[in-house]
């Protein structure tokens, strides 16, 4: 027994330093196998692995295209493949090897290829999870461009129109959004304006809007009457197709006569306009009409009112009457409420106003839908005289 003990010891030994070189290769492969984000690099460093130290005849992860050496192909018997799964126990890809005169894989080549799969699969959603940062990162980049181009479509300075105030708000739920706000001077001296809002939010209601602009500012140059103007909007829109027709559009339009203090609105299927007047019952401008882009052939109603010194009128988008306290809604006869109640004097105060109280109701809460409001303001007459 003493003479033998010699050789098993040997034995031994030579069995760790198989094992330690098997660890060594491994880990060799792994570094390979790591050495790239890319994801079709990832497979084709594996198949190379495979076939290069593993002295296997072929390799390929089918459904991929990516085959080295001879193409494993299954002629009655399954030949030896291991999955990629990624942390949730999804198959990403599978490898699929052909021994080498199609013997049997020794158990050193199982365990070195189970452990490759393993690494590479790692590797493999690492590089998924990369390319899905770029893309992110890209389309972040390509949101915020997007913003900053519709903010530039607001109006970037208000008339100046004596006796009157004038101001608006936009903020969109996302990064774009599909509320829309024009202010236009005509050249006989007086203001057109428009609130609308497109159906649905973000990026697609964003371009529609955007193409709503470019149709309602051509028009605006015709000079039409604001009825005729508002109908040959709605054709436009309807005209613009199927896809146009998922994101009609709610707008009110207002066309203010400084000189004789007359405004006229049209609303097309949208939030009631709100006119306070001294000594008079709060009025509303109801919808005239369908949204536009909803049905062909409509025709809208001008209304027409004075602004008497100390009137004030205010335009919105839903945005603003669909902010939530749990399932309690602001409501469109809560915003009329706090629109009569507020103190301020001059258009922007009433919408500091107005958003303190949403953010009061709402406690702070995530903005739910684009909110837009614009409110107009006749002054005093000693405020204008001054």
């Amino acid at each position: 027994m003493a003479a033998g003990q010699p050789l098993v010891g040997n034995s031994e030994t030579i069995e760790l330093q198989q094992q330690v070189a098997r660890l060594q290769a491994l880990l060799e492969a792994s570094r390979q196998v790591h050495s790239t984000i890319q994801e079709r690099e990832v497979l084709e460093q594996v198949l190379r692995i495979v076939v290069r130290e593993l002295e296997m005849a072929g390799a390929a992860f089918p459904g991929t295209g990516l085959i080295y050496g001879e193409e494993p192909q299954v002629d009655g018997a399954r030949l030896p493949s291991w999955p990629l799964e990624d942390r949730d126990g999804e198959k990403m890809a599978e490898l699929v090897v052909l021994p080498p005169e199609g013997r049997v894989l020794t158990l050193y080549e199982a365990d070195f290829l189970e452990g490759l799969a393993l690494q590479a699969a790692v590797a493999l959603e690492n590089a998924r999870n990369h390319k899905r940062n770029v893309e992110f990162a890209r389309i972040q980049q390509d949101l915020e461009a997007a913003r900053q181009i519709q903010r530039s479509l607001l109006p970037q300075s208000l008339p100046e129109i004596p006796g009157y105030s004038l101001s608006f708000r936009s903020e969109a739920c996302y990064q774009v959004g599909g509320d829309y706000l024009d202010i236009v001077e005509q050249a006989d001296g007086r203001v057109l304006m428009a609130v609308a809002d497109v159906a649905g939010k973000g990026l697609a209601s964003a371009i529609m809007s955007v193409n709503f602009r470019a149709a309602f500012r051509g028009m605006v140059a015709r000079g039409m009457p604001l009825d005729e103007l508002t109908a040959r909007m709605n054709e436009h829109h309807w005209g613009e197709g199927e896809e146009a027709r998922r994101r009609y559009v709610t707008a009110i339009f207002l066309r203010l006569d400084p000189q004789r203090a007359e405004i006229e609105v049209v609303n097309a299927g949208h939030n009631p306009g709100f006119l306070l007047t001294p000594g008079a019952e709060p009025r509303q401008f109801e919808a005239a009409g369908t949204p536009l882009g909803l049905l062909p052939g409509m025709r809208y109603t001008a209304e027409r009112a004075l602004l008497t010194p100390g009137s004030r009128l205010l335009f919105y988008t839903d945005g603003l009457t669909e902010v939530f306290r749990g399932e309690e809604e602001f409501g469109a006869e809560r915003l009329l409420e706090e629109f009569s109640g507020c103190e301020a004097a001059k258009a922007d105060g009433i919408l500091d106003a107005l958003w303190a109280a949403l953010a009061e109701f709402s406690g702070g809460g995530p903005q739910g839908d684009d909110m837009t409001a614009l409110a107009l303001c006749r002054k005093t007459e000693p405020e204008s005289a001054a």
